[in-house]
């Protein structure tokens, strides 16, 4: 196990505690040559999840890779435009990017409910190295994010 499920079961456990919400996750392993392997947690799909449309796009811009088909013929520019317009700036999106070096992995969520301190706390003796890196969205781009990707779904 690497320490993106790592850290994925454990916060698995921080939610059984009502820690933190979560709606839905992936994990993302990148091998030593730079490509990323994605997993998106299948037992989160449902209610509140996003699914493979959003994931894809938010990996699929970070390492310029057209997972799922969504990406294929879509710029770059076009999907950090997509993704900006509900809230996840370039920013963000160039943080996780150069946060993510080859050989490692990340856990991506989806979270509603959380105390981003406080979960740092009861990680405090997590068995490998890692960095927290959020963002807040507002109720009107939690919803744009959902209506998006809800009918990314749909379509596909």
């Amino acid at each position: 196990m690497d320490g993106a499920e790592a850290m994925r079961d454990r916060m698995y456990d921080l939610q059984k505690r009502e820690l933190i919400k979560i709606e839905d996750a992936a994990v993302v392993v990148r091998n030593e040559k730079g490509r990323a392997n994605v997993k998106q947690a299948h037992s989160l799909v449902g209610a509140g999840a996003l699914g493979g449309a959003f994931w894809g796009m938010l990996i699929g811009l970070l390492f310029f890779a057209p997972w799922l088909g969504l990406l294929a013929g879509a710029t770059a520019g076009a999907l950090s435009g997509k993704l900006g317009d509900i809230g996840i700036d370039d920013d963000f999106i160039n943080e996780v990017r150069d946060a993510i070096e080859p050989g490692n992995s990340a856990l991506f969520l989806l979270a509603r409910e959380g105390n981003v301190e406080r979960i740092k706390e009861e990680l405090s003796d997590f068995e490998y190295d890692f960095e927290i890196i959020d963002t807040n969205l507002s109720p009107e781009d939690d919803e744009r994010l959902r209506e998006t990707f809800a009918a990314e779904e749909v379509a596909g």
